[in-house]
């Protein structure tokens, strides 16, 4: 059993991906293992997944490599076929690279990423159930000490005014990890109130899973 804590944590993002490579198949296992000729990754490499499993698409994996074509994905498990239908998780992956802190972080939250639920109410019975019927799309969002000058928060600021999807991570002084995929926003207008750091607001809207190690 471990505990982490948020001091010392780091926040990055990646707007860095490499050429596409084709996964031509995934296997239904724990973990999934992956057949991509010549792929040229390495152990622990992070890569992003465009692939046919909704349940695994849009979403950062750490891998590692079995063979010149082959790789197991850490953290996938789709051995459930009602869920990732065989011969169907096929698409490609894109190395990602290049991460920028973000910079100033003075709190995180977040939202969403818990389960929803379908209330049922039978005529035959006195009490409604619940029937869970996945989860809630997840955000992050980040509170900064506002500089405009700062180089990183400019490229924030682009890429937000550009609605481009950015790959994020989250590292932990314990060394736990958090990856996710999607949009960056960023605002412009700092607060202000007395006796505290002027701050801006950063959020990332998730579109696949985060998977944390």
């Amino acid at each position: 059993m471990a505990y982490n804590f948020p001091e010392g944590s780091s926040q990055q993002f990646s707007q860095t991906f490499a050429a596409a490579k084709t996964i031509t198949s995934l296997t239904n296992a724990d973990p999934a293992i992956a057949t991509s000729v010549a792929h040229g990754y390495t152990s622990g490499d992070e890569l992003l997944f465009n692939i046919g499993w909704e349940d695994a698409t849009d979403t950062v994996f750490k891998v590692t490599v079995l063979t010149a074509d082959t790789y197991s994905i850490d953290g996938l498990d789709s051995s459930d076929v009602n869920f990732f239908p065989a011969g169907s998780g096929v698409g490609t992956t894109q190395k990602i690279s290049t991460w920028i802190a973000i910079p100033q972080v003075l709190t995180i939250g977040s939202s969403g990423g818990d389960p929803k639920f379908t209330d049922v109410n039978p005529l035959a019975k006195r009490n409604g159930i619940k029937i869970p019927t996945g989860f809630n799309a997840t955000s992050v969002t980040l509170s900064l000490g506002h500089d405009a000058s700062n180089a990183n928060y400019k490229t924030m600021v682009k890429i937000s005014r550009a609605l481009k999807k950015v790959a994020f991570k989250q590292v932990l002084n314990g060394g736990a990890v958090t990856y996710g995929y999607g949009y960056m926003s960023v605002s412009e207008m700092p607060k202000l109130n007395n006796n505290q750091v002027n701050t801006v607001d950063a959020a990332l809207a998730l579109l696949g899973r985060s998977i944390s190690y």
